[in-house]
Parts: C-alpha cells; structure tokens; sequence
C-alpha cells in the first residue's frame, strides 16, 4: 500500500476523534481530547500527521510523533490509529514513519509503547526491526482494571542495517 504522510490540520479533528473512538481502536489507544489534538497542531516538538492512501486520497490514519527537539535525537511514536485494517496500511505507515524519523529528522532512537495485550500491533513492531526493551507493569488504569505496556525501541543503526 502506497501512503502518505500529512500535517493534521484543523479540518482533519473530527476525523481523528472518530478514528480513536473506533471500537477496532479504543482498547488499544489511549484517547485525547480534542483540545489535546487541537493544541499540538502548532507544537514545535509534536508532529501530528494524517496517514492517507496515495491511490485514493482518502484518510485511512493518523499517527503522532514527539521529542522532535529532543538534543539526544530520541523521537516517541507516540500514536498510530489505522481506519482502514487489514489491508497493509499499517505496514505502510510503520515503514514511512521510520523512513522519516532517521532520514528526515535525523533520529538516533526511535521508541514506542504498546499495550501488552496488543499482540497484532508488537508483532508488526518486531518485525518492523523494533527491540524489546522493557515492560512498564500495570502503570495505566482502564475500565477493565490495570494494563501494563511494553516499550520497544530501533536504533539508527538497526534502521539503516536492515
């Protein structure tokens, strides 16, 4: 699938509240409110972008990025919510993110967490080259009781040896 990665802008919110609020995405996802997207729209360290299918133009994602001024070069992946499961978007996304983050904004690390029990989402991260580095034990409270995450990471190197 041929993506493209894309500013948010204000006319894309309703789009993203939908999107995490999808029953498909919501126990994996961490919702914001939309103050929270609308106020890092113009963040100098925050990079909210719409994942769009280049055959079709349509929104099928959005993903956002933070630590883009860190001075150790360590960006987190903070969010990816895909619309449009199932048909290799995700892939997609996962791969022009690292394209971007070791080519366009020079990142030495880039780093994710991922709910534990969101099998389909670490499987892709590790064989997208991801390393497992850790697990923050039972440190989010959801409706079902506590959820651990697990945090994974890829080096530069590890990108560019791939």
């Amino acid at each position: 699938m041929e993506i493209e990665l894309r500013r948010t802008t204000e006319n894309d919110i309703q789009y993203v509240l939908s999107a995490q609020a999808d029953e498909d995405s919501r126990a994996f996802v961490t919702a914001w409110p939309e103050a929270a997207h609308r106020g890092v729209l113009g963040d100098a360290n925050i990079e909210h972008l719409i994942v769009e299918s280049k055959s079709n133009n349509q929104r099928v994602g959005f993903v956002i990025l933070a630590g883009l001024q860190s001075e150790h070069r360590n960006i987190e992946f903070m969010r990816i919510v895909v619309t449009e499961k199932g048909k290799g978007y995700g892939r997609s996304a996962v791969r022009a993110i690292k394209r971007h983050a070791f080519e366009t904004l020079s990142a030495h690390r880039l780093w994710l967490d991922v709910k534990e029990h969101n099998t389909r989402a670490r499987s892709l991260y590790e064989k997208e080259g991801f390393q497992y580095e850790g697990t923050l034990r039972e440190c989010l409270e959801g409706p079902e009781g506590f959820e651990s995450l697990v945090v994974m990471s890829l080096l530069e190197q590890e990108y560019r040896n791939a």
